[in-house]
């Protein structure tokens, strides 16, 4: 007999394999530190193995317009990005407030519009440097500053359909599901509001934003964490390589630089020869390091390190934090083979704004613990090669202002305009401005293909193709009823009702998830109420954005974990009651600005 068949109180046995996957996605999420594509697409082979879903529905999510959209626009932002439009914004619309009052709102306020066409995570990036600026000119911590930027940056994107992932699938899926087309300004309205009140919110309360200590306060001074040793011209060890001498690796520390008199080496290595005159800089448990003046015959050089630039031409130090879902939690250093694949060296690590006095590569790492590299100087390449484990905390691009600037400019304008006013479709008008891009040179294939995030797009497939399960299955209409039968009839009612649930379970799960699993379940709730669907999913859209309350809601929030200093509690303090305001506002400015129409 065939699984959909089979019933057990009311629900097929491919329900109920859905609802198993559903739920083991949920606790791999919130326990484990998989990463977010691998568990969709191990999640969909599941459905298509067990017969719930057959091949073309599980290939279906790879096609999706979302993904093509999602992609797409990431070699817009790319332009934009290497034209220096996002710099040149940065430049002459900040400025330097003189109050912290007057800097929340000059932060939020350009933050937030500028979101609701730019990428959230490449905006956080961008404006994480303004926000340690800022914080030094006004005397303050950059945690006061950090937590209200990404809360306007999540915000701010909900006011389009390409301001975050979230909106276009819930688009995407409208028009499968009916054939009717969702404007890019659609939700602009209660959009704009729920940010008004939230920045309103924000500067009202801004007394309970944390106050850490910054994490990288802990490396400002070189000397806390360098001592130079110099070689005797009558030390044993001459002529023999830094391995056989025993100098390269160290009790308490790491050899982070060499200093001969005629050069200094290009890359450090345990092969280089010791000479008389050497400098040879350590970093780590300076009183274990000092311990080599004994056992090695050296002396303590005339000149100490006390700045980063003084220690080597050719590197320079950078910092680093550890990422939330990081596979080094839980490991050393030392006991992995990081340092070796990237020609880098661990120089210190520091916890919550203090330097750990230990051996730095023996530290067992933590979420948010800062670490300092020495890395070879002018290279971009960490940030995205070790995404998956550290998030640097530099941004060293520098891009000439010139006419590619306009151009990229104007083709971004010349995008909204026309899909706005529907003479094309936002699936036509993205491609037609990635191509653009390209074919102007607002970047290189190279950089646009960088700029798409692969995992991201996998993520999004696949939760597409999950939500797709729950609606061929029957989950959707079941729980559609399960909330009718609890609230009633009443639209206002039952649209809220959805919206928490979706609110409560997108502060633990990746939003865009959440988003392709409720949208079945909103869309069934209105169809059995006999309302139009399309304010019911709006509100979805801004209910599904509002992850506030923990690092793990959404990548913005933890992009400023590590550097922010924060603590998990941090972000519930103002976070949960901003949820509930902007959900309850949000679905209030819907049914305002949409009247419920019966179908």
């Amino acid at each position: 007999m065939h699984n959909d068949m089979i019933l057990l109180w009311g629900l097929s046995i491919d329900a109920w394999i859905t609802i198993a996957t559903v739920i083991t996605i949920i606790a791999v999420m919130l326990l484990t530190k998989v990463r977010t594509d691998a568990v969709m697409l191990i999640a969909i082979s599941v459905l298509f193995v067990t017969g719930v879903l057959d091949a073309k529905e599980m290939c279906s999510g790879f096609s999706a317009g979302t993904v093509v959209v999602t992609g797409v626009l990431a070699v817009v932002m790319a332009g934009l990005r290497y034209t220096g439009v996002l710099q040149w914004m940065l430049k002459h619309i900040f400025g330097l407030p003189d109050r912290f009052t007057t800097a929340l709102l000059r932060m939020m306020v350009p933050v937030s519009m500028l979101s609701a066409f730019v990428s959230n995570t490449m905006l956080t990036i961008l404006f994480g440097n303004v926000v340690k600026r800022w914080a030094r000119k006004l005397n303050t911590v950059p945690s006061k500053l950090y937590l209200p930027m990404v809360y306007a940056v999540q915000m701010g994107g909900v006011c389009t359909l390409i301001g975050t992932s979230t909106n276009i699938v819930v688009a995407d899926l409208y028009e499968n599901a009916t054939g009717k087309t969702m404007n890019m300004f659609s939700i602009l309205v209660p959009g704009a509001l729920c940010l008004v009140v939230g920045i309103v919110f924000i500067v009202a309360v801004r007394r309970w934003l944390p106050e850490r200590k910054s994490p990288e306060e802990a490396f400002e001074a070189a000397f806390d964490y360098t001592v130079e040793l110099l070689v005797p011209s009558d030390n044993p060890n001459i002529c023999k390589t830094l391995g056989e001498a025993g100098l390269f690796h160290v009790k308490g520390g790491n050899l982070i630089a060499i200093r001969h008199f005629d050069h200094d080496p290009s890359v450090l290595s345990e092969d280089e020869f010791v000479m008389g005159g050497d400098r040879l800089v350590y970093a780590g448990q300076i009183d274990d390091i000092l311990e080599l003046k004994e056992t090695h015959n050296l002396v303590v050089s005339d000149h100490h390190i006390r700045s980063v630039n003084e220690i080597n031409n050719n590197y320079e130090l950078r910092i680093a934090f550890v990422n939330f879902y990081s596979k080094l939690i839980g490991k050393t250093i030392g006991g992995s083979t990081l340092e070796r694949d990237n020609n880098m060296v661990l120089v210190a690590v520091a916890r919550r704004g203090k330097r750990i006095e230990a051996a730095p590569r023996e530290v067992e790492l933590q979420a948010g613990d800062t670490l300092l590299f020495e890395c070879p100087r002018k290279t971009n390449t960490y940030a995205e090669h070790l995404a998956s484990m550290l998030q640097f905390s530099d941004f060293h691009e520098v891009v000439k202002i010139g006419p590619n600037t306009i151009i990229s400019s104007l083709i971004m304008t010349a995008m909204m305009i026309l899909t706005a006013m529907n003479v094309v479709s936002l699936l036509y008008g993205t491609v037609l401005a990635a191509l653009s891009m390209l074919l102007f040179r607002c970047c290189t294939i190279n950089q646009a293909m960088d700029s798409i995030s692969w995992r991201a797009l996998m993520s999004l497939a696949g939760s597409i193709v999950l939500g797709m399960a729950i609606a061929k299955t029957g989950i959707a209409q079941k729980i559609a009823f399960a909330v009718i039968s609890m609230v009633g009839t009443q639209p206002i009612l039952v649209m809220l009702g959805v919206c928490l649930a979706a609110m409560l379970i997108t502060q633990f799960v990746e939003n865009v998830a959440v988003t392709a699993m409720f949208f079945p379940i909103m869309y069934q709730a209105a169809v059995q109420v006999g309302y139009e669907p399309a304010p019911f999913l709006l509100a979805l859209m801004i209910a599904a954005n509002a992850s506030y309350s923990t690092p793990i809601a959404a990548s913005p929030n933890m992009l400023v974990y590590g550097p922010g200093g924060y603590r998990f509690s941090d972000y519930m303090r103002i976070g949960i009651p901003l949820t509930i305001i902007v959900t309850i506002t949000g679905v209030a400015a819907v049914i305002l600005a949409y009247p419920l129409v019966k179908l």
